[in-house]
């Protein structure tokens, strides 16, 4: 699919001694895994084009398991409303939602839903993470690393440099877990939003089962100890 995210890179060795690890190849469902967080971190920090919008219109059902039939649900209502969008006044939509000379009706930051400012300790302990994990800010881009979009490239990153699950679950729970529902139920909810109440559906439909996945594989970690 066409529109992939870019907002972090693995930072260079620091020493000439330093090498990088080779990462795995991926089975399928870490691919579909890292592929979904790229679409949600894609349209979280951008209206899709024409382009991916007709990507999108034509996308195959997801098919999962009992649990992930809410996954499905919002996935078909994504490809349904990508069918009937024009690119234009969905980036209308976005720039309503979430750019304004004053205060945006939706700011998807987490230090302001888990501190209740901007740029507040939270973006703070975020960079630090980041920093240990050998990732940075690719030059250039615009929106704090705290931005929801961002967080999601960031986990499409660990997943597709085949860091362990024990410290992509470590990253989720820190930075994404306590805030992404209250965020996207802003963004659900705020004034004119119509395909983006439906990215909203879509993007907590994912984040819920990573989250409950994550919470699933810690009780029989738990059980195995």
């Amino acid at each position: 699919m066409q529109g992939q995210s870019a907002c972090f890179a693995a930072s260079q060795p620091t020493t000439p001694s330093a090498t990088r690890s080779v990462a795995p190849p991926l089975g399928a469902e870490d691919q579909a895994r890292a592929d979904l967080y790229a679409l949600a971190a894609r349209l979280l920090l951008a209206p899709p084009d024409a382009a991916l919008l007709a990507d999108l219109a034509a996308a195959d059902p997801i098919l999962g398991s009992h649990d992930e039939r809410p996954l499905e649900d919002a996935w078909e209502q994504l490809v349904l409303a990508a069918a009937v969008v024009d690119a234009a006044a969905v980036a209308e939509e976005f720039d309503g939602l979430f750019i304004s000379l004053g205060t945006p009706p939706v700011n998807p930051y987490g230090s302001l839903y888990l501190s209740g400012f901007l740029n507040d300790t939270p973006l703070a302990q975020l960079r630090a993470d980041l920093a240990a994990l050998g990732l940075a800010r690719v030059a250039g881009v615009a929106e704090f690393e705290d931005h929801l979009g961002a967080l999601c490239e960031t986990m499409r990153v660990l997943i597709l440099s085949g860091r362990p699950l024990a410290r992509q679950q470590e990253f989720f729970e820190a930075h994404l877990g306590p805030w992404f529902a209250r965020c996207l139920e802003d963004v659900a909810q705020g004034p004119g939003a119509n395909f983006y109440r439906v990215v909203a559906a879509f993007v907590a439909a994912f984040l819920t089962i990573e989250a409950q996945a994550f919470a699933v594989d810690s009780t029989a970690d738990a059980a195995l100890a």
